[in-house]
């Protein structure tokens, strides 16, 4: 059977009851602003289920899997699989917490947890995450979980006023079997 879990999180399919909860996470301005370069519009209920609805598992590109505590089974956030390149064997992941679970350690498991699906169920080569510059919290987690900045796009989207430069990070399967308790 597939391990999903660490010792703090369990990732899972997504749930109806879900969806007010993400809605609410990605509403949050502090939240949205590290998810989307666009202009921080809120998200309507319709579109969370639209997105809900539009889960696919027996999808070949994309994965989404809800983040849950594993001690109370709170639904806390969502990460997946955003792109997978079958052919050159790499894929774009992505990640999210509601704002009340930040700073304790449940998006590095998570993110971990989801590295070694990616590259032991999956057979993947690369894992790849764009990040932006200002989001300081989220590079130090990716690093701790083996990420390494491969390039940065100088001055790639403009938020509050100014322009930010995004990072492309990246983690290879040789290096995550060399050290795969990062």
């Amino acid at each position: 059977m597939i391990n999903l879990e660490s010792s703090k999180i369990r990732l899972r399919a997504y749930r109806r009851e879900d969806i007010k909860d993400a809605l609410s996470f990605i509403n949050d301005p502090e939240v949205s602003e590290n998810l989307r370069p666009g202009i921080p519009f809120p998200m309507k209920l319709e579109n969370e289920e639209k997105w809900y609805e539009s889960i696919d598992p027996m999808s070949t590109s994309n994965y989404s899997f809800a983040i849950e505590t594993k001690d109370k089974s709170l639904y806390i956030g969502g990460c997946g699989i955003n792109e997978t390149d079958w052919k050159n064997s790499w894929c774009v992941v992505g990640i999210f917490l509601g704002k009340p679970y930040w700073n304790k350690g449940y998006g590095t498991d998570a993110m971990k947890t989801l590295v070694n699906f990616i590259f032991n169920e999956m057979n993947m080569n690369k894992i790849k995450l764009n990040v932006y510059s200002f989001n300081k919290r989220a590079v130090k987690s990716y690093e701790k979980c083996g990420f390494v900045t491969e390039g940065i796009l100088k001055q790639e989207f403009f938020r509050n006023g100014q322009y930010h430069d995004e990072y492309i990070m990246s983690i290879l399967k040789s290096d995550y079997i060399k050290n795969p308790g990062l």
